[in-house]
């Protein structure tokens, strides 16, 4: 039933932990184990594929797809991949809300120069190149415990022995996060519920294509109707916008809201999570 998401730099040493994670669930508290690899996904040809942005999007959704399918009331699932997307691990925070299951983001954390000498010590076909590597390293944004999706967060470096038995207590001894209305699948509450997902994030992404001409840095932009600000940081281009608001739809889609007032802070809220 819980979901366990690692995360780490290329070659940190994210197969190892989840194969000494389920090892001891299986074989200390007799619990079915469903390990996700991102290394059978992405097979031998993982530098052709890291190295083209829509094939290793293309990657992440099968990664998830498999997940989603495997989430059950009585198994743990192990992805293990670099999930090093804080919007994307958003999102499986978000699938195990839906399957209303715990879950816990174990970080392997080794060096730069520690991962890269794992790298190089891997037989020569199962390697990254060092420009992929670089890339990976580079677009790794690092879990936060205080990010209610990073959260618990079991961070290992290469020395430390990990507290297994602390790690099935997070995982068995609480209860998972309540569903909301955004992740709970319900039927559409009106024949009208697409138009207004449509029209509503035109309307707050307009709003924030306008706001961005007169503001100064990094000021928060107020969209009207909604309590919570856009808070980035920066500002934004018209392509990240676009590309935001596609994935919002395709998630509303499958878990539709009954209030469809509530659209705008909830696309608000998507914003904020994954543009910064």
């Amino acid at each position: 039933m819980p979901l366990i998401i690692m995360t780490g730099f290329p070659s940190s040493g994210k197969t190892k932990r989840s194969a000494e994670i389920q090892e001891y669930l299986e074989n200390v508290r007799g619990k079915k184990v469903i390990i996700v690899s991102e290394n059978h996904v992405l097979g031998q040809e993982k530098n052709a594929i890291l190295s083209d942005s829509r094939k290793e999007k293309d990657v992440r959704g099968t990664l998830k797809a498999h997940v989603l399918r495997a989430l059950n009331k009585d198994d743990v699932v192990i992805l293990d991949a670099a999930n090093y997307i804080k919007g994307y691990r958003y999102e499986l925070y978000c699938a195990s809300k839906q399957f209303k299951t715990t879950q816990c983001l174990v970080q392997s954390l080794a060096s730069i120069e520690q991962a890269w000498e794992w790298n190089e010590a891997r037989p020569e076909n199962e390697r990254y190149t060092r420009e992929v590597f670089d890339g990976l390293v580079g677009r790794y944004e690092a879990p936060n415990s205080s990010n209610r999706w990073d959260s618990p967060l079991v961070t290992l470096t290469p020395e430390m022995v990990p507290d297994l038995e602390a790690l099935h207590d997070s995982l068995y001894l609480s209860k998972p996060p309540p569903p909301n209305q955004s992740t709970q699948t319900q039927p559409l509450s009106s024949t009208n519920f697409l138009h207004e997902l449509d029209r509503t994030t035109q309307e707050v992404s307009n709003c924030i294509m306008s706001a961005q001409k007169t503001m100064v840095g990094g000021d928060a932009i107020r969209v009207p109707g909604v309590e919570e600000s856009l808070t980035l940081g920066r500002k934004v281009t018209l392509a990240e916008v676009t590309r935001a608001r596609r994935q919002f739809i395709s998630y509303t889609k499958m878990h539709p809201v009954e209030d469809s007032g509530k659209l705008a802070a909830l696309f608000v809220k998507y914003l904020n999570t994954t543009l910064q």
